[in-house]
């Protein structure tokens, strides 16, 4: 399994991760354990959690499973700050919820904690503290933020001890309005709207760790593309890559992911272990530039 750096407060990570959104689909704490231990063979020791899986449950379920398995094994990720109705970056509300994180999880501390979605009123300052004393007390190592611009991240950076080192971005073949945009510049069509600031340049130039969710979904949760009748294109040349190389059309879309420059870590959700086993064998895959551009217009997209 291929290793990456998120910041020197946190152990290497494996370059794909396991999200434990759907952990609560799995019949017992058993087949849990299960899980974690094989992808833990596999190579896989990062975990992303949010306290809003499952309603704070993905975490119970995972804390309880995992116990006597080894903390010091695991690197941990964790959000926070989307409540019903609204999203919260208040000290008051951070604190809280890593606390109930913290519980839930059964550990002393969390190696990563991300702000889960902007909050329109975000005090930097307010942030600040709190990440402050969360670091004191040791609850947690290091900090990041999820679906962030970079403008965002650099008001937020401005008032912390240390920068953030992960923003967590919906991204996938089919996904990838910040590909679309930077290779569209001074096009006046839709694939060159910038929506997101050049979020992966700026992050590669500050060091900001990017993390890819939904790896295998297109639009805001519409659907996956692998054996979509609406990716017929895209398919058949997941198929004829995924023959070439001896895996299946998972591993090749995550490997389109991996072969970016940017070194973003794919964060996937499945609990199929099968599936899984295969989704890792992508970080033994390095495609050619002409496969990686095969597959991005296979999706679809244009070259201007």
């Amino acid at each position: 399994m291929k290793m990456v750096t998120i910041s020197e407060n946190v152990p290497e990570v494996s370059a794909i991760g396991l999200g434990c959104m759907r952990l609560t689909g799995l019949q017992s704490e058993k087949e849990i354990r299960t899980l974690i231990e094989s992808c833990m063979e596999e190579g896989i020791n990062f975990f992303d959690h949010a306290d809003i899986y499952a309603g704070g449950e993905a975490e119970a379920v995972f804390g309880r499973a995992v116990e006597g398995i080894g903390r010091e094994k695991m690197v941990i990720q964790t959000k926070c700050a989307i409540r019903p109705g609204c999203y919260d970056f208040s000290k008051e509300h951070i604190l809280a919820s890593v606390d109930g994180s913290l519980k839930r999880l059964r550990t002393d501390y969390i190696d990563v904690l991300l702000l889960h979605r902007p909050d329109a009123l975000m005090e930097p300052e307010e942030v600040a503290e709190a990440f402050r004393q969360l670091k004191k007390e040791g609850k947690v190592k290091s900090f990041g933020v999820s679906n962030h611009n970079p403008m965002q991240i650099a008001l937020l950076n401005s008032c912390l001890d240390e920068p953030v080192c992960v923003n967590q971005i919906q991204f996938s073949i089919a996904h990838c309005p910040s590909i679309d945009a930077g290779l569209n510049v001074n096009i006046h069509n839709d694939a060159g709207c910038v929506r997101e600031g050049s979020v992966i340049e700026y992050c590669r130039r500050k060091k900001i760790r990017l993390q890819a969710w939904s790896p295998f979904q297109y639009g805001m949760f519409e659907g996956i593309f692998i054996g979509n009748e609406k990716f017929p294109a895209l398919n058949a040349v997941m198929d004829r890559l995924a023959e070439q190389y001896g895996v299946t059309q998972n591993a090749v879309a995550t490997a389109w992911i991996l072969r970016h420059p940017a070194g973003i870590q794919t964060i996937v959700g499945s609990v199929n272990l099968e599936r899984i086993k295969d989704i890792c064998k992508a970080s033994e895959i390095y495609l050619t530039r002409e496969e990686w551009y095969e597959l991005y217009l296979a999706a679809g997209k244009q070259l201007p």
